[in-house]
C-alpha cells in the first residue's frame, strides 16, 4: 500500500489538469469520493474535471461543489482518475480504449483496469480510503472536502449500519467532523429525506411486492417511473427498504430501462454473498450488495434470475447445515 500511494502522490503532484470520473447512476459514495478529491485538487492549485454521465443527483446537490460536476469530458487533461467504479464501462464507457492512470475504489469485483490500483475491498466505502490517504497525498481538508466524504462514508454504509463498519471507520468520520463535516445534517440528506417523486416510486414498488422462500422482490417498468416523475436513473434506495424486512436473506429488484434492458439489484443479509452473482449476469458490486444490468425484456429477465438468486440462498444454507 505504501508503494501504491507513492505512486498516487507522485502522479497527482506531477499533473496539472485532472480528470476525475464515477460510475453511471452514481450513489453517495460515488458523487463524496469524486468531490472529495476533486476539491481538493482544486484547492492545491490543480484544474480539475469532474465528470460523471448521469450528473449529481437531487439527494446530494446540497453538497458545496455539485455545481461543479460535468456530464461530459472535456479533452486536454494530463491524468484520469476513476474513483468507486469497479470497471471502466460502468463510467457509461467515458475513456473507450484508453489507459487509466489511477484507480481508487474498494469493490471486491475491481479488475484493477488502471496503472495504478489502490483497491481496498475491506473498506467500507471509497470515501474511506480517500478519507484515510488524502494527507499523505499531500492534499489537504476543508469543510467541502469533508463533508462530501463524509457522505460517501454514511451513504455507503447506510449511516455505519453495514457489516464492514470497522472502528477506523468511526475514527475518519470523527476526523472528517473535526474538519468541519455536519454529520446529522449530512445524515438527514443523504437517508432521511427523500423527494415526493421518491415515494411514490417506493409505492409502486412495494405494492407488487413477493416474497419467495427467503427472498423478496419487486418490479418497477419504465412507464411506471414515468408516471412518477421521478427524474433518476435508481431505486430511490427501495432496497434499503426491502432488505429491513425480517426473515429475509435477499431482497432483489428489477427496474426496467429503454432498448430492452433490465437493472438488478441485489441486497443481502450479512454471511450471503450476492458479488459472484453480479458478476455471472455481467455486474459487479460487495458482497452484501450488488448490481447488473441484463438484454431482455422484464418477463424473461425476472424469472431467470430469481431462479438463480434462489439457488443462491439454497446452497448458501446448505453450507451452513454442514456446520
Amino acid at each position: 500500500m505504501d508503494e501504491t500511494n507513492n505512486a498516487i502522490r507522485t502522479a497527482l503532484a506531477d499533473s496539472q489538469r485532472i480528470l476525475l470520473m464515477t460510475h453511471e447512476r452514481p450513489d453517495g459514495d460515488a458523487i463524496g469520493s469524486l468531490m472529495g478529491l476533486g476539491l481538493a485538487l482544486r484547492e492545491a492549485g490543480k484544474q480539475v474535471q469532474m465528470v460523471i454521465i448521469d450528473g449529481v443527483q437531487r439527494t446530494f446537490r446540497h453538497l458545496q461543489g455539485a455545481e461543479l460536476v460535468e456530464k461530459a469530458i472535456t479533452p486536454g487533461w494530463d491524468l484520469s482518475v476513476v474513483v468507486d467504479c469497479s470497471d471502466m464501462h460502468r463510467t457509461g464507457d467515458l475513456l473507450p480504449d484508453q489507459d487509466v492512470g489511477i484507480n481508487i475504489d474498494h469493490h471486491i469485483t475491481n479488475l484493477n483496469f488502471a496503472k495504478i490500483n489502490l483497491v481496498n475491498p475491506k473498506a467500507a466505502a471509497t470515501a474511506e480510503i480517500i478519507t484515510e490517504n488524502l494527507e499523505g497525498w499531500g492534499l489537504n481538508f476543508s469543510q467541502p472536502v469533508a463533508n462530501a466524504l463524509l457522505t460517501g462514508i454514511i451513504s455507503d454504509t447506510i449511516g455505519f449500519r453495514t457489516s464492514n463498519v470497522l472502528p477506523q471507520t468511526l475514527r475518519l468520520a470523527a476526523l472528517l467532523m473535526e474538519q468541519g463535516a455536519d454529520l446529522p445534517e449530512l445524515y438527514n440528506q443523504a437517508l432521511v429525506r427523500r423527494s415526493f417523486e421518491a415515494a411514490r416510486l417506493w409505492g409502486i414498488g412495494l405494492s407488487r411486492m413477493q416474497r419467495q422462500g427467503r427472498m423478496v422482490w419487486t418490479s418497477i417498468s419504465l412507464d411506471e417511473r414515468r408516471s412518477v416523475s421521478y427524474p433518476g436513473k435508481d431505486d430511490a434506495d427501495l432496497t434499503n427498504i426491502l432488505s429491513a424486512i425480517e426473515d429475509t436473506d435477499i431482497a432483489v429488484i428489477f427496474l426496467e430501462k429503454e432498448d430492452q434492458r433490465v437493472k438488478i439489484s441485489w441486497r443481502a443479509q450479512p454471511g450471503i454473498d450476492v458479488s459472484n452473482l453480479a458478476v455471472h449476469y455481467g455486474g459487479g458490486g460487495h458482497p452484501a450488495a450488488a448490481g447488473a444490468e441484463i438484454d431482455g425484456a422484464m418477463e424473461e429477465v425476472i424469472p431467470l434470475v430469481l431462479q438463480t438468486t434462489e439457488q443462491l440462498i439454497n446452497s448458501n444454507n446448505h453450507s451452513n447445515s454442514l456446520h
